[in-house]
Order: structure tokens, then sequence, then C-alpha cells
């Protein structure tokens, strides 16, 4: 991520604006979060600071946080310095990603003492530390290690900056002094507060003393906030200036401030996170089943094969019942006229030597039954097993496409129900009410309904649906139900292009073109008894062939 020297150095001009403001309250999210209100007359902002490995940053936000009821250590410590305290300043050493925010405080004695809380944002190593006038340690967020720290972060010590680095400051050096300096072409060793997507975008342009120009410009004044999302509309990047690197595959998107712009970035890659985190257990659970039962099928289908030949059997049987007086007994075969064949050929069958032959061939009739028997349970298993790896692959389809943590939580109860997790609480049987899915309306004004996952599926198809209202689903392949309600209406194509899209943006064929949609009326729409949840049935169907709406996932 590009949260650089460069990049912090942009987003302290704008927390600028909050000098003077008053610190209102103080909570701590989590470990690695403080939450600072920061009020003054006209003006009320939210200051994060940040020390989660991979998202140090500190910015405003517009995000409320879940806070523990019983506030931690560190954020105890903050309320009694710093509660009431009026920022001052906040400092930037050159282009290191340091910031330090100055407080003016009132200590216990009545008298105005300043404290400074350093926020070190540096990889691995990020700090939060609250140093008094004096520049001693009152307490941090992490302790060093005594014996291997070369800098002492502990109540008491003084505190240092972390070691400078020797290179470049793009503020105060040209741009020839500092293409002059760059060894072997590796702008990243010699230029402070780059990061290295940066050095790229100069490194690779064909005309890197222009492009260097403009980002130089672009640090030093006045510019729009970049984010860089990916073809799937995906947050990539984020920086300070245009980046063309990467080509059409990405897109450049600009927001009105860099604290809007880290809120966009972190909150959906967080909230991505934790989706994954909540629903990191189904996956597996559902990846092991699905492994498991494509290894069940594999040996089903290998003993149905074998099951084809069970006419032989009777075959067999018959024949030997035909030819009874001919064969001796205790032989080891018998060669016999196949009557069943239009050429009458002769036909070799293994016998049993410690059998008669009357028992020989109530030894294939038996086997034949059993085979019967066999290949009857064996085509419904398969079936069965069929039916499970599309729902299994429907299931993690959902899961891939979930973006909040409520439809995860909607996802374990469908699953919880149909008896694959343990159930956790005792949930209100057939409750519709806390049933969502996403709405939309066509252009000509028709309501289009779409499922998010295969209860929802159920309830808009079986519940909702009017049985001429119109059905959409892709082809052969796992994805949303979208229903058209038309209200017995007749449809135009206009419509029937807008829902067929909805369905292929919401399919595991979101990201290809040309998809295959069917649809058909709700009435030739079936759920046979005993089907999975989302499982249906259709007949009488056309096929559509779209590109997926962009944006409707």
């Amino acid at each position: 991520m590009a949260f650089d020297g460069a990049f912090l150095h942009k987003v302290i001009d704008e927390l600028k604006t909050a000098t003077d403001c008053h610190v209102d309250k103080i909570y701590q999210p989590s470990r690695d979060e403080l939450v600072f209100l920061l009020r003054k007359k006209g003006l009320q902002k939210r200051l994060l600071i940040s020390t989660k490995s991979g998202a140090q940053r500190v910015h405003f936000t517009e995000n409320k946080y879940e806070n523990p009821q019983t506030p931690p250590m560190f954020c105890m410590l903050m309320r009694k310095y710093l509660s009431a305290a009026r920022l001052v300043d906040i400092i930037q050493p050159e282009l290191e990603r340091v910031a330090t925010f100055v407080f003016s405080s009132t200590n216990e004695m009545g008298d105005i003492v300043e404290l400074r809380l350093v926020c070190e944002l540096i990889g691995g190593k990020a700090n939060i530390i609250l140093v008094n006038s004096d520049g001693k340690i009152i307490d941090s967020l992490r302790h060093s290690d005594v014996e291997s720290s070369s800098r002492m972060i502990l109540p008491g010590a003084t505190y240092t900056l972390p070691p400078k680095s020797p290179k470049l400051n793009p503020l105060t050096c040209g741009v020839s002094e500092i293409l002059n300096s760059i060894p072997d072409g590796s702008l990243l060793s010699v230029i402070d507060g780059f990061s290295p997507l940066i050095c790229r975008e100069i490194e690779n342009s064909p005309t890197p003393v222009k492009t260097l120009e403009i980002i130089l410009d672009d640090l030093k004044n006045n510019t729009l906030p970049t984010l860089i999302y990916d073809k799937e509309n995906r947050p990539f990047d984020y920086t300070y200036t245009m980046i063309a690197q990467y080509g059409s595959s990405f897109e450049n998107r600009h927001f009105e401030s860099f604290s809007a712009l880290l809120d966009a970035f972190y909150t959906q890659k967080e909230t991505a996170l934790r989706i994954n985190t909540a629903a990191k257990d189904i996956i597996k659970l559902l990846t092991n089943l699905k492994t498991r039962t494509e290894k069940k099928l594999t040996l089903r289908l290998a003993e149905l094969e074998k099951c084809k030949n069970r006419e032989t059997l009777r075959i067999y049987g018959e024949l030997i019942k035909a030819n009874l007086f001919q064969i001796e007994k205790g032989a080891s075969y018998a060669e016999v006229p196949n009557y069943y064949s239009v050429n009458l050929e002769m036909v070799r069958i293994p016998l049993d030597i410690s059998l008669s032959p009357q028992n020989n061939a109530n030894k294939y009739f038996k086997e034949y039954k059993k085979t019967y028997t066999a290949e009857q349970t064996l085509k419904e298993l398969t079936q069965k097993d069929k039916q499970e790896l599309i729902y299994f692959d429907s299931v993690l389809d959902t899961i891939d496409r979930s973006k909040t943590l409520a439809e995860i939580a909607e996802i374990r109860a469908e699953l919880a129900e149909s008896g694959y997790i343990k159930q956790t609480s005792n949930p209100k049987k057939n409750n519709t009410q806390n049933i969502s899915y996403k709405e939309y309306l066509s252009d000509e004004g028709y309501k289009i309904l779409v499922g998010k996952n295969n209860k929802q599926n159920d309830y808009i198809t079986t519940v909702l649906a009017n049985k001429n209202d119109l059905w959409f689903h892709v082809k052969n392949i796992p994805g949303s139900h979208v229903v058209v309600m038309n209200s017995g209406k007749e449809v135009t194509e206009q419509t029937i292009i807008q829902a067929a899209q909805l369905a292929a943006a919401n399919s595991k064929a979101y990201a290809s073109s040309n998809v295959a949609v069917d649809y058909t009326p709700i009435k030739y729409v079936k759920k046979p008894s005993g089907a999975k949840p989302g499982m249906v049935i259709y007949t009488t169907n056309k096929t559509v062939y779209v590109t997926p709406k962009e944006g409707a996932k």
C-alpha cells in the first residue's frame, strides 16, 4: 500500500484543519486503534490512528467503531492525560512516516503543559507513544525489548525519533539532483518518502523527467486524492497523483479528501477481511465436503459402470437351466449355444466346480438380482451426489459474492437448517421478515428481484413471485434467482436483457461475457420435494446471451 511519507505529508496538511480543537472523547476500539473525537466551534472530527499490520495510517473518519465495554489500560491512560487537551500542531520530520500531535493540556497542579502523541507508522514497528514536555515517555502502545532493541520505548525513557534515512528529500531537492543521484536506475534507494508505486511510475514512464516533475508538483501543491480500482471494481492502491503504469486494466478515481479516500479503501479491505474470517470455517467445511463427495461419486460411477453387464448374468443363468442335462457336475465351464443371439453362436460360461449345474444357475440369478438392486441404489446415490456438488458450488459462489457479515450469517443459518453445521441457537422457524434481497427497477418500471443466497432465491421464487412473472438464471452455472414482477403484462426485450444482465452479474460468470441466461414464466419453475435450498427445475425456457451488468453485484 502507498501510505508512504509523501502521502502522510498530504494527509497532515488536511489534519491541520483540526488545530485548536479540544479532545472531547477517546476510544480504543481494538488493540491497534485509537479514535479521538475533536471539537471546536463549527467543526467536529473523528480522528483515527491505526497501527494495524498492513493498515498503518492516520486520518479523519466517518466510520463509527464498536468499542469494548471496558476501556483498555492504554485508552484509560490517554483519557487521563489528553481529555480536554487542545491540539496545537501536527509535525512530520521531513518525509518520515512519523506524525507528532502536539497538545496543550492542564496537569494535576493546574499548570499548562505540552504533551506529544507520536504516531510511528513504520511497517511492523508501528507504535503510538505519549511523551511529556521533558521528552520523557509516559507510556506507549507497544514497549520495546530491553535486550534486543536499539531504541528504548519504555515509560520513563527519553524519546528519540526513529533513525533518519540518508535519502534525498523531494520537498527540497530538484529534479536534476534526484535523477543524477540514482544508482543503476533504483529510485527507491535514493529518495525519501516515495513508495515503490511512485518509484515504478517514474522509472517505467517513457518520459521519466516529465513524470517526476508532475509528481513533485503534485506533492508540493493541492492535488486530488486518487484511488486505483482494478477491473473487478475492487480498490487496489491509492496515492496523491495519477497512475498510468497499469494501463487500461485499472481506473484512477478521485476523492474530495485524503481521509475520505482512506475511509473508502480500508473500509472495503477490512470488510472483505472480516467476511473472509467469518466465512473461513464454512469455506473449509464446504471444500472438504465437496472433495469427499467428488471421491464418492467417482467410486459409485465406476461401480455403476460394472452394473451395465448385469443382463449377461441373467442370460448365463437361463442358458445353464436350458442345458442342465448336458452339463456335467464338477465342470469348470459350460459351452452352450446362445439362443438369445440371432446366430446362435456358442458361448463359454464359467462354473463353480463345487456347485451343481442347478446351483450354478441359481448363483448367476442371485448375482443378477443383487446387481439390479445395486444399480438402482447407485443411480439414486450418484444423482444425490451430483445435486450436493451443485449445492456446494452455489453456496461457495454466494460466499464469494457476499459483501456483509449479515449475508454470511444468513448462509450459516441456511447450512445449519440443512444439517451441515451445528445450530448455535434456536432460530425462529418460518420467519420471513428478516429475509432481505436486492431490488431493482427496470427502465420500463418493472420491479426486478435478485436473491443474494439460496434461502432468498427460494423466497422470491416460491413465495413472492406470481405464476406469470418471469424467472431468470444463468445456464448450468451457480448464481442468483432473478424475478421480473410483470403482473401478467407482456415484457419487452429491453427488460429481458436488463434482468438477464443482473442474473449474469450475480453469478459465478460475473467476470465473463456472452453469458447464457435461461428465462421462463414462474409457472414452469418447480421445486422438487426434499430439494436443497435454491434448487429448482424448469421447463419451456428460452435463452438470451448477455454481458453482466457492471456494478450490479
